[in-house]
C-alpha cells in the first residue's frame, strides 16, 4: 500500500516514516487508542462547529443567485427550487441544532460520520439542482453560483480528506451529467484530484504538527509534575537568578523555609538569603558560593546556612545560563534541605559517644578517654591515672520486681548521683546495664579511697520512684595505671578488683592487688578441672537422712554433691557450684547428680525417697522433664520416690514458662519441695501457684529456736500451720541438739533433717542404713555452742590484704561473734587483732548480714580479756564445757540461699 509522507522535515504524521492513504482517509472515522491522536481528532472536530452556519449562508446565497438567473427560463426551475429550498431548510435546522449542541460535544467518530453524511446529502442535492436548472445559458453569476455550491463541501472539509474527496466526486458527477463534455469532465477530475491532494497534504502536515505540539506539551506537563512532586516531597526546591544575581524564580518550599511569600523574594539578590557558614569550608569545598556566582562557574553540593533565626541548612547546586550569543542570563539550580540530615548526623554522633538513657559517655567514648589517660600516664609518670569499675548491687531485683521502666528511672538517678560525686575530678560513663566506669587523673590512693566511699554512700541512699522506696548498693573495683602497661591491662585489673569487692560482701571497694591475678588464674584452672571432673569420677554424692518427726523412722535422704579433687582434696560446694553456674556446667553436673541419685535410690526400699536439689538454671531448661523421665526409666524407680528441691530463686523472674515447668514436673508424678523457705524472696503467691508437696524450713530458723525469747519458734509454727492448711509436709533443716528436736516436734513439723539424726553419708553407708528400714536414734548435745562471754569491743580483722574494722559482740574459747560493715566470705582465713590479746588466727564459719561468726584456730584463753581479775576469771565459763566441732554445725550453713545448695563437705 502506498505510504504518505509529511512535507515538514521528513517527519510523518504519526511519528513513523510514513502513513498509508487508507489510514489518512479513514483516520477520523475510527476509534483511536492513542491518547494523543484522540486529542488531535477532538481538535479537528472542534473546527467543524462553524460549518452549519457557513453552509446555510453559501447555499442560501448561491441558490438564490442561481434561481434568479434561470427563473423561469428553465422548465425544471420549480423542482430545482424545491431541492434548493429543502437544502436550505436542512442547513437552517442543522444550524439551530448546532447552537444547542455543537459538534465538538459529540464523540469524535460520530461527529465525523455525521459530517460525511451531510456532505453526501448536500453534494447530491446541489448536484441534482444544477442538472435540473442547466448551465445558466452563459450567465456569469449563474456559473459562479453553481461552482460555489459545488465547491462549498470540498472547501469546507479540506482538513478532512475523506469528506473533501466525497464532495469532489459529487462535483465531477454533476459536471459529467450536466455537460457531458469529456474535456470538461477531465478538467473537473483534474481539479478534484489536485484538491484532494492538497487536502491530504494539509491533513498530514496538520496531524504531524499537532502530534509534535502535543508531545511538547506532554513533556512539559510531565516535567512540571516531576518538579511539583519533587518539591512537594520536600526533597528540594528550584531557583533561578537574572544576570545581575536577583531571583527570578523560587519554589514555594524555599519561600516556606524563609517564611516569606515567594513574590516578595523575586528581585532580591540570591546571596541575601545565605547566612555565614563557619564550617562549610571544612565540609564541602574550599571555594565559597560567592566565588562561583561571581566567576559564573557551575557548582555542586555547596553547604550553606540560611539567613534565618531557625537553624536551616541547604545544599546548593547551580549552572550558569547563556543565550545563543553567549550573553550571561543568570543561574539556574536546585537546593536541598540538609537540616534534618544534619540533625540526624549530630544525633548519630551523639549516640555513638553517649548513652541514650543516662546521657553519660558510653563504652566507646570512655575507652577513648581511658586510652588518652593511659598515654598521658606513660608520657608523664606523675599523672596518676586510675580506673573505677562500678557495679550496682541488687539492681536486677528492681528490674525483676518493679519492671524495666522503674529500672530505667533508677539508672538515671544513679547517673546523676555519680556525676555529682565525681564532678570535675574525673570522667564518669555507663558501660551498659548496671555497670559504670570512671577515669581519673592526678589522684592518689587516699583521695581515691575517699571518693569511692562517698560514691558508695551516695548510691546506697534510698530512691523514691513512682511511689516505691528503693534501696540498692554499689561495689567498686579500683585499678591504678602504675600497675598496668596498657588500657586493656588496666581494665582487667579493675575487673579483678571489682570481683574481689563483690566477694567481700558487696557495698564496698577494693584496690587491685597483684595476687588477684593468681586468684583469677586459680578460678580458671578450677573451672577447667571441673569440666573434666565428671569423666574422671571425681564427683561424689553423699546422702543425709531425713527422718519422720513423730516415729523417727527413716523416710528418705537428701543427695549432696562433693568434689574430691586429686590435688586440692575435698572442695566445698560453695566454691565449685557457683563456678559451675557461671561457666554453664551446672546442667551437666545437675544431670549427673539426678541420674546417680536415682540409680542409688533403686537399691533402697520403695518407701525411702531421695531428694535432689535443682538449680534455677536447671529449672529453666526445657529438656528437664524429658531428662527426669529418662532417669526414672533407667533406674526403674517410682516417680513418687524422687523429690525435687527447688529454691525461691526460680521465682525471681515470673513468667508463663515457670508455671508450665511446674505443671510438667507435676504431671510426671515426682514430688516437689520448696527449699530454704523464708530466707529468699518469700511470697505466699509461690505457694498459691506452684504445686509443692513439701516446705523445707531453713536451718536459720531452727538454730536458736529453742532459746528463750527467740522468735524463730513463732515463725516455724506459722510455716507449719500454713503447710498443713495447704496439705503439705514440712521438713525442719539443721536440727543438731535435743532442745531443737523437742521444740520441732512440739511445733508439729512432719520431718526433721540434721546432724542429730546423722551426718551426710557415702552411698554405701546410706544404702546400709536404708536397708535396716527402722527408726534412727537421735544423737547430739543438749545445746550446740559453748557459753560465751558478752563483749562490746572494737577490733580489726585482717583479710585478703585489707583491714576491716569490726565490733566483737561475744567471745568464747572456740570463737567469736563479730559485727562488720563488710561481708566476709565463709571459710575465709582471717586474723582477729584484739587489743591486749594479740593476733588470733581464725576461719569464717558463717555470715548473716553484718553478723559474722568465726572459729579460732587454737583455743582462746578468756582470762586474757581481764588480766587483773586473777586466775578465777573465765574458769567458771570453761567448767563442764565440752567443745564441739563448729565445722559440723555449720556444714549446711556454709551454703546461703543465694547459692545452689548441693551440700558441703563431710
Amino acid at each position: 500500500m502506498r505510504r504518505w509522507r509529511s512535507t515538514e522535515s521528513g517527519e510523518s504524521a504519526g511519528g513513523d516514516e510514513a502513513m498509508s492513504l487508507g489510514r489518512l482517509f479513514t483516520l477520523d472515522f475510527r476509534r483511536l487508542d492513542d491518547e494523543r491522536e484522540e486529542s488531535a481528532q477532538v481538535d479537528r472536530v472542534r473546527a467543524l462547529d462553524p460549518l452549519p452556519g457557513f453552509f446555510l449562508c453559501v447555499h442560501l446565497v448561491a441558490g438564490a443567485a442561481l434561481l434568479s438567473t434561470l427563473w423561469p427560463a428553465s422548465p425544471l426551475a420549480i423542482p430545482a427550487a424545491a431541492l434548493l429550498a429543502g437544502l436550505v431548510l436542512l442547513d437552517a435546522g442543522l444550524f439551530l441544532y448546532s447552537r444547542k449542541r455543537p459538534l465538538s460535544s459529540w464523540p469524535p467518530t460520530a461527529a465525523t460520520r455525521a459530517a460525511a453524511a451531510y456532505a453526501l446529502v448536500a453534494s447530491g442535492i446541489w448536484g441534482a439542482a444544477v442538472v435540473l436548472l442547466g448551465a445558466g445559458q452563459g450567465s456569469l453569476i449563474g456559473d459562479i453560483a453553481m461552482l460555489g455550491g459545488l465547491l462549498a463541501v470540498p472547501l469546507a472539509f479540506i482538513s478532512s480528506p475523506a469528506i473533501a474527496a466525497l464532495g469532489s466526486l459529487a462535483g465531477i458527477v454533476a459536471v459529467a451529467l450536466r455537460w457531458g463534455d469529456p474535456l470538461a469532465v477531465g478538467a473537473a477530475a483534474l481539479f478534484a484530484g489536485c484538491f484532494v491532494r492538497l487536502s491530504l497534504g494539509r491533513f498530514a502536515d496538520g496531524l504531524a504538527q499537532m502530534k509534535r505540539r502535543m508531545a511538547i506539551d506532554w513533556n512539559a506537563q510531565r516535567a512540571n509534575r516531576f518538579i511539583e512532586e519533587f518539591e512537594q516531597a520536600g526533597r528540594g526546591w528550584f531557583w533561578e537568578t537574572t544576570g545581575r544575581g536577583a531571583l527570578s524564580y523560587v519554589s514555594d518550599q524555599l519561600a516556606a523555609d524563609l517564611k516569606t511569600p515567594a513574590r516578595d523574594l523575586i528581585g532580591r539578590p540570591f546571596t541575601d538569603l545565605i547566612g555565614a557558614d563557619d564550617n562549610a569550608g571544612a565540609e564541602t569545598s574550599e571555594r565559597t558560593l560567592g566565588f562561583h556566582l561571581s566567576a559564573r562557574l557551575p557548582f555542586t553540593d555547596i553547604t550553606v546556612r540560611a539567613k534565618t533565626t531557625a537553624d536551616i541548612w541547604w545544599s546548593l547546586s547551580g549552572t550558569p545560563s547563556f543565550d545563543e550569543y553567549g550573553r550571561f542570563l543568570g543561574f539556574r539550580g536546585i537546593g536541598t534541605d540538609l537540616t534534618q540530615q544534619r540533625r540526624s548526623d549530630e544525633e548519630i554522633n551523639r549516640l555513638a559517644k553517649y548513652d541514650s538513657l543516662t546521657g553519660l559517655p558510653n563504652r566507646a567514648l570512655m575507652r577513648r578517654t581511658l586510652d588518652e589517660a593511659v598515654q598521658a600516664q606513660n608520657g608523664a609518670p606523675g599523672a596518676g591515672c586510675a580506673l573505677f569499675l562500678i557495679d550496682l548491687d541488687r539492681f536486677k531485683n528492681v528490674n525483676d520486681t518493679l519492671g524495666h521502666p522503674v529500672g530505667d528511672a533508677l539508672l538515671k538517678q544513679v547517673a546523676q548521683r555519680l556525676s555529682t560525686v565525681i564532678g570535675e575530678s574525673g570522667q564518669i560513663g555507663r558501660l551498659g546495664g548496671d555497670e559504670f566506669k570512671a577515669v581519673f587523673r592526678g589522684l592518689d590512693e587516699s583521695a581515691l579511697s575517699e571518693l569511692a566511699s562517698r560514691l558508695i554512700q551516695q548510691v546506697s541512699m534510698p530512691y523514691m520512684i513512682e511511689g516505691h522506696n528503693i534501696a540498692i548498693g554499689a561495689s567498686v573495683g579500683i585499678a591504678l595505671a602504675s600497675n598496668a602497661s596498657c588500657a586493656d591491662a588496666l581494665i582487667r585489673n579493675a575487673d579483678l578488683a571489682l570481683y574481689s569487692a563483690k566477694a567481700a560482701g558487696r557495698g564496698t571497694y577494693c584496690f587491685f592487688a597483684p595476687e588477684m591475678h593468681t586468684e583469677a588464674q586459680d578460678r580458671q584452672m578450677l573451672e577447667n578441672d571441673l569440666r573434666k571432673a565428671i569423666g574422671r569420677g571425681e564427683l561424689l554424692l553423699y546422702y543425709q537422712p531425713v527422718v519422720n518427726a513423730a516415729t523417727e523412722e527413716l523416710s528418705g535422704f537428701e543427695a549432696l554433691v562433693r568434689w574430691q579433687h586429686p590435688s586440692r582434696g575435698m572442695i566445698s560446694p560453695t566454691t565449685f557450684i557457683p563456678l559451675a553456674e557461671e561457666s554453664g556446667l551446672i546442667l551437666q553436673v545437675g544431670e549427673w547428680v539426678l541420674r546417680t541419685a536415682c540409680e542409688e535410690a533403686a537399691k533402697w526400699p520403695e518407701n525411702i525417697r531421695v531428694a535432689v536439689n535443682l538449680s534455677p538454671i536447671q529449672f529453666t531448661d526445657p529438656n528437664l522433664p524429658a531428662m527426669i523421665v529418662s532417669a526414672l526409666a533407667n533406674s526403674q524407680i517410682q516417680p513418687r520416690q524422687l523429690e525435687l528441691e527447688i529454691t525461691e530463686g526460680v521465682f525471681l523472674v515470673e513468667s508463663e514458662s515457670t508455671d508450665d515447668m511446674f505443671a510438667k514436673l507435676k504431671s510426671r508424678g515426682v514430688r516437689q519441695a520448696l527449699d530454704d523457705f523464708g530466707t529468699g524472696y518469700s511470697s505466699l503467691g509461690y505457694l498459691k501457684k506452684a504445686p509443692f508437696d513439701k516446705i523445707k524450713i531453713d536451718q536459720s530458723f531452727v538454730r536458736g529456736a529453742a532459746k528463750a525469747g527467740s522468735r524463730n519458734a513463732a515463725i516455724i509454727r506459722a510455716i507449719v500451720t500454713l503447710a498443713e492448711s495447704l496439705d503439705m509436709d514440712t521438713t525442719a533443716e539443721g536440727a543438731e541438739t535435743h532442745d531443737e528436736l523437742t521444740m520441732i516436734r512440739e511445733l508439729g513439723c512432719s520431718h526433721i533433717q540434721g546432724y542429730i539424726f546423722g551426718r551426710p553419708l557415702p552411698a554405701e553407708e546410706a544404702g546400709a542404713l536404708a536397708a535396716q528400714n527402722k527408726a534412727i536414734t537421735a544423737d547430739g548435745f543438749q545445746f550446740n555452742r559453748p557459753p560465751r562471754q558478752g563483749l562490746l569491743k572494737v577490733a580489726n580483722v585482717q583479710w585478703n590484704g585489707m583491714n576491716v574494722p569490726v565490733r566483737v559482740r561475744n567471745i568464747s574459747t572456740g570463737g567469736a561473734l563479730l559485727e562488720s560493715s563488710r561481708t566476709l566470705p565463709v571459710e575465709a582465713k582471717v586474723q582477729l587483732d584484739l587489743p591486749g590479746c594479740g593476733h588470733l588466727g581464725a576461719e569464717v564459719r558463717w555470715c548473716e548480714g553484718k553478723r559474722v561468726g568465726i572459729q579460732f584456730e587454737e583455743e582462746f584463753d578468756l582470762r586474757k580479756l581481764a588480766p587483773g581479775k586473777g586466775a578465777g576469771f573465765g574458769a567458771k565459763l570453761s567448767q563442764g564445757y565440752r567443745p564441739i566441732e563448729l565445722s559440723q554445725r555449720e556444714e549446711k550453713r556454709a551454703l546461703s540461699p543465694a547459692d545452689l545448695r548441693y551440700g558441703t563437705r563431710p
